[in-house]
């Protein structure tokens, strides 16, 4: 009978005898959990090489021996010899150290699981009879799918100490929202969200998760940062796991930097999770590339309350392209004072709203005109504006066009 248990790496010598394909892809795993790898082997791959290169292991290059193994945590046995894994297999045994036996699973002491993890948990799967290592992986694969597509509630059951994650949405569409974002909702007791939040991801948390809108626009601010900051802490002194959920990247005028102060403020753990964040996303959800060579090779983001500031307008005189995130009402002034500094006039301009939802729509224009397209199509927040080259209607065509064939 094979038990499973979890075993902490970190820090501890593991001998690796080998060095050939298993040898290259068990190692990576050992590294991953901090261990201090020694590979022993008279040849290795150019990936084992690379790595001792970079003295992130130790490669002993030379034929392994029993004194080898004393003094090791663990060991993995792979070299392409299956007499000399199972002498060292029987060795190992002696000394009481932990064994994988790479040619033979039934001579070592431990089996390699499986694993997947999902914010602080792991799933492992092994094999209790013959091993089977791709029927293994199908299986930790399958389950990794549910977990991860939020359809397993990974909420403590036992009290413990609270903890704040800001979690970014990502642009507005469901899936874009990170692998790690949705196991971290997964995990939440109280999910203090923005009104940019998706809320195709709020209505799959269970009924019982408590939802706080703090959600602004821009002529309304219900509730201060003051207050958002206040109820997170509060919660998480309350030993609740707490989601702060916000539209894009936390951290791209996000306001994520002053959460995370309040935290650190009152002792409270907490976690960043990036998210996908709208200034690239959504230009590229309708086909503008914020960056084409030879069009435009760098970008700027910044924000309608900044206005058409001196970093703006001089990024649109030198053909950067400026990407302005809460814009909408600020599109009128950004593109007067672009034109009055000496701007084209006939740069182009896209406003994209609620990218990437159903209710996504491009609006385009020359500079000295997309405010009153704008107004008269009825531009509305939340909104993307582009400005620059790159936001021309046929840019990617005429690249195509003008390829060589």
């Amino acid at each position: 009978m094979t038990s499973l248990f979890g075993l902490d790496l970190r820090d501890k010598r593991i001998v690796v005898a080998g060095g050939g394909i298993v040898a290259t892809r068990r190692l990576r795993r050992f590294l991953s959990e901090g261990a201090e790898v020694v590979v022993i082997s008279p040849e290795v791959s150019d990936d084992i090489a690379r790595l001792a290169s970079h003295h992130d292991i130790e490669w002993r290059q030379r034929t392994i021996e029993e004194a080898d193994l004393e003094g090791a945590w663990f060991i993995l046995l792979a070299t392409d010899d299956r007499e000399v894994n199972a002498r060292l297999s029987a060795r190992a045994a002696q000394l009481r150290v932990w064994c994988i036996n790479a040619s033979d699973a039934a001579q070592g002491t431990a089996r390699a699981a499986a694993t997947s993890t999902h914010g602080d948990l792991a799933i492992g799967v092994v094999s209790l009879d013959a091993p089977d290592p791709a029927r293994v992986r199908a299986v930790r694969d399958a389950i990794a799918a549910v977990v991860d597509g939020g359809e397993v509630d990974l909420r403590r059951h036992r009290p413990g100490a609270g903890r704040v994650i800001l979690v970014g949405s990502g642009p507005g569409d469901a899936g874009m929202l990170t692998i790690r974002g949705r196991q971290a909702l997964s995990e939440a007791d109280v999910v203090v969200t923005d009104r940019l939040g998706s809320s195709a991801i709020l209505s799959s948390l269970p009924y019982d998760v408590e939802v706080v809108n703090v959600g602004k626009s821009p002529d309304n601010h219900p509730v201060p940062q003051a207050e958002i900051n206040r109820i997170l802490v509060e919660r998480a002194l309350e030993g609740k796991s707490v989601v702060r959920l916000k539209g894009g990247d936390p951290f791209v005028f996000g306001r994520g930097g002053e959460e995370v102060n309040a935290c650190l403020s009152a002792g409270v753990d907490y976690e960043v999770v990036p998210g996908v964040t709208s200034a690239l996303s959504v230009p590229a959800s309708v086909g503008i590339p914020v960056t084409q060579r030879g069009v435009a090779t760098s970008v700027l983001v910044t924000t309608g309350h900044a206005g058409a500031d001196q970093a703006a307008i001089a990024s649109m005189l030198a053909g950067a392209t400026v990407v302005v995130l809460m814009g909408v009402t600020a599109l009128p002034a950004i593109a007067s004072a672009a034109i009055a500094a000496g701007v084209d006039e006939d740069t182009p301009v896209a406003v994209v709203e609620s990218g990437t939802t159903a209710r996504e729509r491009v609006t385009r224009g020359p500079l000295a005109d997309i405010a009153r397209i704008a107004s008269e199509t009825g531009v509305k927040p939340p909104a993307v504006i582009v400005i620059g080259e790159v936001a021309r209607p046929d840019l990617l065509a005429s690249l195509v066009a003008a390829t060589p064939q």
